[in-house]
């Protein structure tokens, strides 16, 4: 306990800490011509196959252009491939081959892509403590490993990538809801998508929920946010209480819910990243079932194993344990690092909405995952990284 209340403050040291920009104006970093696309420039599409949307400032002062940690002056469309670890300066560091794209042909381009497919769109948010490259990191393995039929975007708001800038991280997505929630609607305007998947992963959801409730009061054609249908939510980061009272009137609505619309939150009580917000913050996330009842204070258990509380159940939301399959030193990314919460990740991207391993619990809408002795954890990262696609069964 010493050591996880000890970890709850670390964020606070950005609070503290003032926020250093360094001697570069702004303005230098986006001078270059290179930093703005021309319509028509020819993007090698085959060598940067996945399409991205960022809010990062980029600096094009070298050829080598970086998307950097603070805000920038617009928003910018591109394309990029899986990064590779690249020797910089004598250390070897991760490095995304990318390329930005003129806004008009970026969409003509994603609609080339959708129309050659099912008309399906698969759009992830990344959370707290990211760079562009360790989410177009994750964001690659959620195409490879999913095989999703369909274009994928990643969407790079300015998270500062670093653990003691957590505040920094929050102010900047609250500053960018307007952005996302944007783009957002203009995709789901589009004619030619049929169907958006969205992934978020711990803070992204304080940025993905309220835009979709955003673009479904805002969209000019009513039904069209009837294709934001399957909404994935991992480690979410999260107030709970908040997400209960809200969410039946906002994203889940019944109207929602009957055109197709569902959540499915992936959640550890092992999950340290959000045992320190919830100290932080003073109130359980989302994304842990840590019980707790402010209202009845004798309604804490600290049974062994301890209790696990969930969300309330509502239509078109599921709630998938993961803490026995908890993985990595944080416990915080199962749905990439643990082989049984991977496969499951996979049959919900493709729609198959009871995963085989789920094991059914007291509460209809929640299921935990279970170890599986056939896929131990020194297979993980493998299984993670090549789990073939299942054929989706015939109607």
């Amino acid at each position: 306990m010493r050591w996880l209340a000890a970890f709850a403050v670390l964020p606070l040291a950005a609070c503290i800490s003032p926020v250093k920009y360094g001697p570069i104006p702004h303005a230098d970093y986006v001078a270059p011509s290179r930093c703005t696309a021309q319509p028509g420039a020819p993007v090698d599409e085959a060598g940067l196959p996945l399409f991205f949307v960022t809010t990062r400032l980029p600096d094009c002062r070298t050829d080598d252009i970086r998307l950097l940690g603070h805000r920038g002056d617009r928003t910018r469309y591109g394309r990029f491939a899986a990064p590779r670890e690249t020797e910089v300066e004598g250390k070897k560091k991760l490095r995304t081959a990318m390329a930005f794209q003129d806004e008009g042909d970026w969409w003509r381009a994603l609609q080339a892509e959708t129309d050659r497919r099912q008309g399906r769109v698969l759009l992830y948010v990344h959370g707290y403590r990211e760079t562009f490259e360790t989410t177009s990191k994750d964001a690659a393995q959620i195409a490879r490993m999913t095989g999703f039929d369909g274009p994928m975007i990643e969407y790079s708001w300015p998270s500062q990538g670093e653990v003691l800038k957590y505040a920094v991280d929050e102010t900047n997505m609250y500053h960018d809801m307007r952005n996302f929630r944007d783009f957002l609607r203009a995709l789901a305007d589009k004619p030619w998508v049929k169907e958006i998947v969205i992934v978020s992963h711990s803070l992204g959801a304080r940025l993905v929920l309220p835009a979709i409730a955003g673009a479904d009061r805002l969209s000019r054609r009513a039904e069209r946010t009837g294709n934001i249908s399957n909404i994935i939510l991992a480690s979410p980061d999260i107030d709970r209480e908040t997400f209960e009272r809200d969410i039946v009137d906002d994203v889940l609505a019944p109207d929602r819910v009957a055109l197709g619309r569902r959540i499915t939150l992936y959640v550890s009580l092992n999950d340290r990243a959000l045992a320190a917000s919830r100290a932080l913050h003073g109130y359980p996330r989302l994304g842990s079932p840590y019980c707790f009842d402010p209202f009845d204070p004798k309604a804490q258990t600290f049974d062994r194993p301890p209790a696990r509380c969930y969300p309330a159940a509502v239509p078109g939301l599921t709630v998938v344990d993961t803490t026995d399959v908890s993985r990595g030193s944080t416990g915080h990314s199962n749905f990439l690092r643990s082989a049984v919460a991977c496969r499951d990740f996979v049959d919900v991207i493709a729609d198959r909405r009871t995963g085989s391993a789920r094991v059914a619990t007291p509460f209809a809408h929640v299921f935990r995952l279970l170890p599986d002795p056939a896929a131990p954890k020194d297979l993980d990262e493998s299984i993670c990284n090549r789990i073939p696609p299942r054929p989706t069964p015939a109607p």
